[in-house]
């Protein structure tokens, strides 16, 4: 529906308009969300076209398309450009443990990985990552950020620091195989385990919530690990911040 065929009452209603002191468009995201609690639109399924909920609800499609969104940054719904809107399945059980891996965590769950480099440089360590990996301030790390996906839908933000001069072409080999298991394999060191886990939560600045697609009070799960060698030398100090509604941490023992 174009703006030149909108009546006067649908122009007006492109301005938010409140019943007791509610938009609109608050009023449907609450509706929907309790369709979705109550099973009317299990997880994985598709809800109705924004042109079908407007006629459901008698708003235009800019207010329905403001519900949705409000949805997807709460981390309800999954928007697909050109396909729809689609329920989330239930909140990922992330263990925690000696070893501690991305993609094998998602996908004994039947979920699909996906990693997106962020950022991968080299550069001087500060001395709380210098403390974790034992070096000393200002020695050289590799600093890989990464943004990962479960199903498309973005779930952790992760900043991985290795000592340089452990990790040779660890940048290049970490853009070929997303994998940290895999490219520290390539450089030679074939396995490493975690050595310590401290979790805590706060709120997510400004571009975390933007990249994991939250809202600004929604809090994070944040993890702080060091991955050692089999000689106990550490190898790898990673923080990985995790959106809490969509990530449960499970302390695990292999």
């Amino acid at each position: 529906m174009s703006d030149s065929f909108l009546t006067a009452r649908d122009k007006l209603r492109l301005v938010p308009m409140r019943d007791g002191g509610r938009p609109f468009w608050r009023q449907i995201e609450e509706t929907l969300l309790a369709d979705i609690a109550h099973g009317i639109y299990p997880p994985d399924s598709q809800l109705p076209s924004e042109m079908e909920l407007a006629i459901r609800f008698d708003v235009n499609r800019h207010t329905v398309r403001r519900a949705l969104a409000a949805l997807s940054q709460r981390g309800i719904l999954l928007i697909e450009q050109g396909r729809g809107s689609f329920v989330v399945r239930d909140a990922i059980d992330y263990v925690l443990g000696p070893r501690t891996r991305f993609s094998e965590n998602l996908l004994r769950q039947g979920r699909a990985p996906d990693t997106e480099v962020l950022e991968a440089v080299e550069e001087g360590a500060n001395e709380d990552v210098a403390r974790h990996l034992k070096v000393r301030p200002g020695r050289k790390i590799v600093r890989i950020s990464t943004l990962g996906r479960a199903d498309g839908r973005p779930i952790s933000l992760g900043w991985h620091c290795f000592p340089a001069g452990r990790v040779p072409g660890m940048i290049e080999l970490y853009a070929k195989y997303r994998s940290v298991t895999r490219a520290l394999k390539q450089i030679g060191i074939p396995d490493y385990r975690r050595q310590s886990t401290r979790v805590t939560a706060r709120l997510p600045s400004a571009d975390e919530a933007r990249l994991l697609r939250l809202g600004i009070g929604q809090p994070l799960l944040v993890t702080e690990g060091v991955n050692v060698e089999e000689s106990g030398r550490p190898i790898e100090y990673v923080v990985g911040c995790f959106a809490s509604d969509r990530v449960q941490l499970v302390v695990g023992i292999d």
